[in-house]
Formats: C-alpha cells, sequence, structure tokens
C-alpha cells in the first residue's frame, strides 16, 4: 500500500527480456534505498513492483515485471533514461499525506491538454471509457504514481489541478502533449462500483409500473 507522495524522481537505466515472459527493470534510485530489503514494495510511476536486487552504493535496484504488469502499463514502451516516480510502500504509523494507493494500474490514459490557471496547472487526460464510472470530481486519482484531485469529469476523460511543488517533485512538468501514464482509480470506488454492478434487482422494476399504467 502507498500513499501517492514521491519521494523521488528516478530513471529507468535498464530493461531486459526475461526468460519465459515478462522483463527486468533496473531503476536508478537514492533515497527509497534507505533500509531496503530482498522483497520491498516500490511504487514505479505508480507500479508496484518488488525488489529483486540492488546496489546502494552505485545508486540503482532491479525489479522483476510479469507479462500482465507490462501489459497494462506504460512501463513496456518507457525509453530508457525516462524519468520514474518512485514511493516506498506506507509503513504502520506513517502519515497518510495522500490517499490509499496500492499500485495495481488500472489502464493507460494519455495527457489531451495543459493549461495555466492562477498559479497552477490543469492537466486534461483521456481514458477509457469503463474507468470514468470510478472517477469523481472532487475525488481522488493516482495518475503515474501521484496522488492527486479531480477537477471534473466529462466526455471522454478528466481534469485534475496541479501545484508548481508536484510539478517539480514528479515526472509531470516533463510530460509532453500525448503522453501516456498510468491510472489507479480510488479503492473505494472500485468496491462500491462492482457493489452497483452485481446488486440483485429489488423492489419495482421499471416494467412492472409500465404494467400497471405509470
Amino acid at each position: 500500500m502507498f500513499t501517492g507522495l514521491v519521494e523521488e524522481i528516478g530513471s529507468l537505466l535498464e530493461r531486459q527480456s526475461a526468460q519465459g515472459g515478462g522483463a527486468r527493470l533496473r531503476v536508478q534510485a537514492r533515497r527509497v534505498l534507505e533500509g531496503v530489503k530482498l522483497g520491498d514494495s516500490i511504487a514505479v510511476n505508480g507500479v508496484c513492483l518488488t525488489v529483486t536486487e540492488w546496489d546502494e552504493k552505485a545508486g540503482w535496484v532491479r525489479f522483476d515485471a510479469v507479462d500482465e504488469t507490462l501489459r497494462l502499463t506504460t512501463l513496456r514502451e518507457l525509453p530508457l533514461g525516462s524519468r520514474l516516480n518512485l514511493e516506498r510502500a506506507l509503513a504502520v504509523g506513517d502519515r497518510m499525506g495522500g490517499h490509499y494507493v496500492t499500485g495495481h494500474i488500472d489502464d493507460i490514459g494519455q495527457l489531451e491538454s495543459r493549461s495555466t490557471s492562477g498559479n497552477g496547472v490543469v492537466h486534461r487526460f483521456r481514458c477509457p471509457s469503463r474507468l470514468l464510472s470510478m472517477i469523481a470530481g472532487k475525488g481522488s486519482i493516482t495518475i503515474d504514481g501521484i496522488s492527486l484531485t479531480v477537477v471534473d469529469v466529462d466526455g471522454d476523460g478528466f481534469s485534475v489541478w496541479i501545484v508548481p511543488h508536484t510539478l517539480e517533485a514528479t515526472n509531470l512538468g516533463h510530460l509532453s502533449t500525448g503522453g501516456k501514464v498510468n491510472l489507479e482509480t480510488d479503492i473505494l470506488a472500485k468496491y462500491v462500483n462492482k457493489a452497483l454492478r452485481g446488486a440483485e434487482p429489488t423492489g419495482v422494476s421499471l416494467q412492472q409500473l409500465k404494467e400497471a399504467g405509470f
């Protein structure tokens, strides 16, 4: 579990195809390596990955990514040198500054437009239609591992308002229009959406009302 508060920006040093599928990723990092242990979880652009090897002195960490992870995220196509948002897993007793983030990506979004408004920058992202029912204005969403508040939802996407600090402390300040990002909707929205879709119909149906003359 994570909070969506990025601790540092790393970079993709190496991506190798793994035997049997998937890939091995080597990421440049410093801060997130403090006290790291084998099997620890680190969010890489919002994707929860497990530490398999590291060199704290040289400043890198290695992860294995399975085919499903590569299919659902931008990690499969990011060029070497790409900036990566990194965050260690939430420890019991830590402050919750963002919102509960699982590191399980729902799908990929795309930056459609960027405009300045006051001291902030409004970003509008397009996303798959199936995610829209789980995104609400003033609700939370995770974009490349960053906990953000949704401004509004319309048509085929949504907008977020980003303050200067977030642009400086994350890779969003370097994202170009058309750039792809990993999206994770709020965990509560997922369960509510599933409950509503799977609920058994109760009470009076529309057909019964019609038959009764309404």
